[in-house]
C-alpha cells in the first residue's frame, strides 16, 4: 500500500480547503442548519462548476472527471473538517455508488450526467423505522402494474430526502430486495422533515403510497448491491469523520495555547497536555484506517468489506473522543451554544450510528473472519 499523495493530489487538498474556508465558516453552518433545504445552491453550483466535485468518481463516459477514492478521501476528509452543509454524502456518494455499481448502463447513463453536472440532488433511501441497515428491515414493497412498479411502504433517516430530486429506494418484490428510482415529484410520494439532534445533516421520513418507480438492476438483486454500497459509504464516512477528529484536535490545541489559568497557558498542565496526546493519538490512527479503506476501494476491492468495518468502527469512536475530550478542554464555554464545538460533537455522534454503529460494524467483522 502506498498512500503517499502525488503533488497533484496535494494542490487538489489546497484547493478544496481554501474553497470550503471560504464557503463553509461556522457562521454559514449555523446559517444552514436553520434552513429546510440545509445547503446553498449557489455553492453547490460553484462546486460542480469550478471544482467539478459532484463528478469527480463518475466515469467519464457519464459526463464525470473518472477519478477514485483516493481523490473522493481529500473531498469528505476536508468537508468533514469544515462541517460543509450540503448533500455531497447522499448524491456524490450513496446514489452515485448505487448506480454505478447496480450494473444497470441504461440507469446510469440516465441519472449520472444530471448528478455529475450538479444539476440534480440524490439519495438512498434504505433504512425504516428500526434504522437499521439490514435486508430483514426492508418492508417496503414494490409491485408491477401496467409496465411500471408501484412502491408503498415509509422510509426513515434519508439523508436530503426533502431536496432530493431522485430517490433509490430499497423495497421487497417477490424476489427479493430491489432497488427502485423515484422521482423527488412523483405522486403519491409524501416527505417529512426529520428533527435530529445534528442539523447540519438533514434527514427526512419518506412514505410511499402507490408511488411509480423505474426497477434499477435486477430484480431481487438489490440487496447484493447495496452490501457493496454500504462497504463504500463506510469507508467514505471514516474519511469524513477523520476530518472532523482533525479539526476537534486543532481547536483543541489552539485553546490550550491561548487559555491562562494560574498565570500559564492551560496547555502547560499534565492533564491537559495528556488529553491533547491522547486525542492526537486517537485521529491518526483514525487516519491510517480511512486511508486503508479508501485505498483498498480504490485498489483491491476484494478486501473492503474487512477494511471498511474496521475503519467505521474505528473512526467513530475516534471522532466522539476528540468532540468529547474537546469540550473538556475547553470547559465551560465548549458547552454553550455558541461555542464550535457542539457542533463538532453532534456531527460525531449523528456519525457514530449512521451506516451502522461500531459495535455492529464489529459483529460483522468478526462473521467475515469466522470468527
Amino acid at each position: 500500500m502506498d498512500m503517499v499523495f502525488s503533488p497533484e493530489q496535494s494542490d487538489f487538498r489546497t484547493a478544496i480547503r481554501k474553497f470550503l474556508e471560504a464557503k463553509s465558516p461556522e457562521s454559514e453552518v449555523r446559517r444552514l442548519m436553520e434552513t429546510a433545504e440545509g445547503y446553498d445552491p449557489d455553492v453547490w453550483a460553484q462546486m460542480s462548476q469550478q471544482l467539478g466535485l459532484q463528478a469527480l468518481t463518475i466515469p467519464e463516459a457519464h459526463g464525470g472527471a473518472g477519478f477514485g477514492f483516493v481523490e473522493l478521501l481529500i473531498v469528505l476528509e476536508e468537508m468533514g473538517r469544515a462541517l460543509l452543509c450540503a448533500p455531497y454524502l447522499s448524491t456524490a456518494v450513496l446514489a452515485t455508488q448505487t448506480l454505478l455499481l447496480a450494473g444497470d448502463a441504461g440507469a446510469a447513463s440516465r441519472h449520472l450526467p444530471g448528478i455529475a453536472a450538479g444539476e440534480v440532488l440524490a439519495t438512498l433511501a434504505v433504512t425504516e423505522r428500526d434504522g437499521q441497515w439490514e435486508p430483514g428491515s426492508v418492508h417496503t414493497t414494490a409491485r408491477p402494474q401496467d409496465q411500471r412498479w408501484l412502491l408503498d411502504g415509509e422510509k426513515h433517516f434519508v439523508l436530503d430526502g426533502i431536496i432530493a430530486d431522485l430517490i433509490l429506494v430499497a423495497a421487497r418484490t417477490s424476489a427479493g430486495i430491489s432497488i427502485f428510482g423515484v422521482d423527488g415529484a412523483a405522486a403519491g410520494l409524501t416527505r417529512t422533515p426529520m428533527t435530529t439532534m445534528d442539523q447540519t445533516r438533514k434527514q427526512a421520513v419518506l412514505t410511499f403510497d402507490a408511488v411509480p418507480a423505474e426497477l434499477i438492476g435486477g430484480d431481487g438483486d438489490g440487496w447484493e448491491t447495496l452490501t457493496r454500497v454500504l462497504d463504500v459509504a463506510a469507508a467514505a464516512l471514516a474519511a469524513e469523520q477523520v476530518g472532523g477528529a482533525q479539526k476537534c484536535l486543532e481547536l483543541c490545541v489552539d485553546h490550550a495555547k491561548t487559555r491562562t489559568q494560574f498565570g500559564r497557558p492551560i496547555g502547560s498542565f499534565q492533564a491537559i497536555k495528556h488529553k491533547c496526546a491522547d486525542i492526537f493519538v486517537g485521529v491518526e490512527a483514525a487516519r491510517s484506517a480511512a486511508y486503508h479503506a479508501c485505498w483498498t476501494a480504490a485498489e483491491n476491492p476484494g478486501e473492503l468489506p474487512v477494511a471498511a468495518r474496521i475503519a467505521k468502527s474505528y473512526c467513530s469512536e475516534a471522532y466522539n473522543h476528540a468532540a468529547a475530550e474537546g469540550l473538556h478542554i475547553h470547559g465551560g464555554i465548549g458547552f454553550t451554544w455558541e461555542h464550535v464545538s457542539h457542533l463538532y460533537f453532534k456531527r460525531a455522534k449523528s456519525s457514530e450510528v449512521l451506516f451502522g454503529a461500531p459495535w455492529q460494524h464489529r459483529e460483522l467483522l468478526a462473521e467475515q473472519l469466522g470468527m
